[in-house]
């Protein structure tokens, strides 16, 4: 609504993300269509009298505006592999350390059409492969696969039958932390889950000697796991445990 507190919360988050990505290890990228938007040339010359800056490159975002201010263009393969060159290399060559994964959302573009979908879909996939073979810091990541042609059954999707549900989402994960954490970190990872699902859990007798028993012996957990682990944020879920107890 404010113009000058949106630029100032956009130019916020461009200082956060330049600052994650200098520091970072691994980036996922996640390619979703191959369908690119454009300004339309009227749009285009209406545009920058405001900003001078704007230009007739694609759109990030078309921010629901009117179909009608944007020509819609289907990449083609070789196109598509030198812009995401041109995007490892940046980043790259902004921190030489970074390792990126690649994936292929496997949500359906349906609005594109079922025909349309599948053509942008092959041409991101032949894109990916072709730049991932090219270097060692690029992986890829079969996610598209594991939803459309492991589980491909309608019961792991939503019910517009095109998101995937909880379901597909937790087999994804699953398979991505086998491809790409190592084996203590994923206990880690089940030890925090635990406590998490503890710190939720509803009893039906709150005022129980079992129940206290069971708020302590979760608080002595998480005690220990953040004193083996101090980077772990676990400071609601031990206060909660803390403090439940003690009002028994």
């Amino acid at each position: 609504i404010n113009k000058d507190e949106c630029i100032r919360i956009i130019n916020e988050s461009q200082k956060r993300a330049h600052g994650f990505i200098k520091e970072a290890d691994w980036i996922i990228i996640t390619l979703g269509s191959a369908f690119s938007y454009r300004l339309t040339s009227e749009s285009l010359k209406a545009f920058s009298k405001e900003n001078p800056k704007i230009t007739g490159n694609g759109v990030a975002n078309c921010h629901r505006a009117p179909a009608n201010w944007f020509n819609k263009e289907l990449l083609s393969i070789e196109k598509i592999i030198t812009l995401l060159e041109d995007c490892c290399s940046n980043l790259v060559q902004f921190n030489p350390k970074l390792k990126i994964i690649f994936t292929i959302s496997p949500v359906r573009h349906v609005r594109d059409g079922v025909v349309e979908n599948n053509r942008s879909k092959a041409r991101l996939l032949e894109a990916v492969h072709h730049v991932v073979s090219m270097s060692a810091n690029l992986s890829y990541f079969p996610a598209y696969e594991l939803v459309i042609d492991v589980l491909r059954d309608h019961r792991f999707y939503d019910v517009d039958l095109v998101h995937p549900n909880y379901m597909a989402t937790e087999y994804v994960l699953e398979k991505f932390a086998e491809s790409f954490i190592d084996d203590q970190s994923r206990n880690l990872m089940d030890e925090v889950r635990q406590i998490v699902i503890a710190r939720k859990h509803k009893p039906f007798q709150p005022k129980t000697k079992a129940h206290k028993d069971f708020l302590l012996s979760h608080a002595e957990r998480t005690s220990i796991l953040k004193d083996k682990y101090p980077f772990l944020d676990l400071e609601e879920e031990l206060n909660y445990f803390s403090s439940a107890s003690k009002t028994l």
